[in-house]
């Protein structure tokens, strides 16, 4: 006879829940085709942590042109997803739960009792916000987010039901509107066939382009840049950095070119909805109405005249986050003044060597400058070139060895204000190879980078790597650099009040990189000063 094994009960803790040290809150924002929530955790410094973000396709505005209503699979769908939601957030035992439905429930005849339903069966409390409202919300991300002081721009939301637009200088809000040219809406009202036929997608089109003169007739209209945030926003940048065979862990930032959207269109307008799901970086449950979301991102391009788009990941919900958390009196720090303040803040973080980094920057500037012109380098290779030197020794907040690599993954995971995610890449490498291997074929992270990128990377990290040598004792000993640059040679004289040989050895041994990027080869002196 077998002997059953003993069953061990799990105990329950002697408290229920752990106390929660820092206020935690949620964001739901119920949109016309999907519902997302966000959990974060108010932190001392001002700023927050995002401890949860779930998505639910649910597709309310499914049907809603043609009847007035939003369908009872639709809000079946809704509740179901809402009460999931709802046990994550209380798992995380949060103060407070912030819920807005936007353009699906604000449109529909039986809008106000599903938000009833929502009340009765989940006991979440929404509140049905305007156009307006939702505008403001995805303004309030933006200006958290980008640095626009003295720049004429556009933010814009495109949702489901509803397209949101913004106008603005600097931090001053020109004009906010709400239009209905949503994907889900655009889609059902123009693009019929599979795929879609040229002249449904030139109606659709010229129905965007009318809506547009229609709001902002006699108006100034040229802006110096656009913020675009909403699901084809972010979709539409996985499409064409998937085809570009990028890899960034966020796209938040991230730039378009109007070029990209234009043949980013063509390509989808041509394809059947089957032949969409393929189509790498494109979330699937997009593809049907994806078509519809990059044609209006083409013309708004178009009729604000502007050929780069910058990509918001957050918009809308984290508005709602940074409205609530000022609300509830948990004050939200200002985003850093510049990218140089966002990387002191996080070199910070990291309890890094100021003197030590700092000295590094200011030396790597001096050579930068005396070669930017004959190797056409530009006023933003030197803004990468100085964040690396600030955090290229980071990585010793995880360990000595091999720091240099830790730097790497250290700098591309961060969220450091200023940055593309591309330039946060570059960042990363030119810090790494400020030691040890030169780049190599085998390093995934260095091969995987466009061709002219792969250049940059080692011209500027062969600067940095030769600076690193030019303090080698850590103590700013070398005070100022004379060069002279003829044909392929340079020669660079530190100029100290000590002996600077240990510079000069520590140089010559890291001028690798540097001979070999910029084709020079390189000669190093010193010069005491007298007095």
């Amino acid at each position: 006879m077998m002997t059953k094994a003993p069953v061990h009960k799990l105990e329950r803790p002697a408290t229920e829940a752990k106390a929660v040290q820092l206020p935690r809150l949620a964001a739901i924002d119920i949109g016309t085709n999907s519902i997302r929530s966000i959990v974060i955790e108010s932190l001392p410094n001002g700023k927050y942590r995002i401890l949860d973000d779930e998505r639910v396709l649910v597709r309310l505005g499914e049907g809603l042109n043609q009847s007035g209503k939003i369908s009872e699979a639709a809000g079946d769908r809704a509740i179901e997803a809402l009460t999931r939601q709802k046990k994550i957030i209380d798992g995380y035992h949060v103060g407070s739960i912030q819920a807005v439905a936007t353009s699906a429930v604000r449109k529909a005849a039986n809008g106000p009792e599903l938000v009833r339903a929502i009340e009765e069966q989940v006991g979440i409390q929404v509140n049905v916000i305007s156009g307006e409202d939702e505008a403001e919300l995805a303004a309030l991300s933006a200006f958290h987010n980008f640095d626009l002081e003295g720049v004429r721009y556009l933010i814009f939301d495109i949702g489901g039901g509803s397209l949101e637009i913004i106008t603005a200088v600097g931090t001053h809000t020109e004009k906010l509107i709400s239009l209905e040219l949503g994907a889900v809406f655009l889609t059902e009202t123009f693009l019929k066939q599979d795929p879609v036929t040229p002249e449904e997608l030139q109606r659709l089109r010229k129905h965007v382009r009318k809506t547009l003169k229609a709001q902002y007739a006699g108006e100034l209209l040229r802006m110096q840049c656009l913020i675009g945030s909403g699901g084809a926003i972010t979709n539409i940048a996985a499409m064409i950095t998937a085809a570009k065979k990028e890899r960034y862990d966020s796209l938040h930032g991230h730039e378009l070119l109007r070029s990209e959207v234009v043949h980013l269109l063509a390509m989808l307008s041509r394809k059947s909805d089957r032949e969409r799901r393929a189509v790498q970086g494109l979330n699937p449950d997009r593809s049907d109405i994806i078509v519809a979301g990059v044609a209006v991102v083409d013309e708004l391009m178009d009729f604000f005249k502007v050929n780069v788009l910058k990509v918001n990941e957050r918009g809308i919900r984290e508005g709602l986050i940074l409205q609530t958390l000022r609300r509830e009196g948990l004050f939200v720090g200002k985003r850093p003044r510049s990218w140089r303040d966002s990387v002191l803040e996080f070199a910070n973080a990291c309890h890094f060597e100021p003197e030590h980094s700092r000295q590094v920057g200011k030396l790597a500037l001096a050579i930068f400058n005396a070669l930017n012109k004959r190797f056409e380098l530009s006023e933003k290779n030197a803004r990468l070139l100085e964040a690396a030197a600030l955090l290229h020794d980071v990585g010793y907040f995880i360990s000595y060895s091999s720091h240099h690599k830790h730097s790497y993954h250290l700098i591309r995971h961060a969220d450091i204000f200023g940055f593309t995610p591309r330039e946060r890449e570059l960042i990363a490498n030119i810090a790494r190879y400020h030691r040890k291997a030169l780049p190599k074929k085998k390093h995934d992270e260095y091969t995987r980078l466009a061709p002219g990128d792969r250049t940059l990377v080692s011209r500027l990290g062969g600067i940095l790597r030769l600076c690193d040598g030019l303090d080698r004792r850590r103590n700013s000993a070398v005070e100022s650099l004379e060069f002279s640059l003829e044909g392929k040679s340079l020669q660079i004289t530190l100029i100290g009040r000590d002996d600077l040989s240990v510079e000069v050895h520590g140089a010559m041994a890291k001028a690798d990189l540097f001979e070999a990027a910029f084709g020079l080869k390189l000669t190093v002196e010193a010069e005491v000063k007298v007095g």
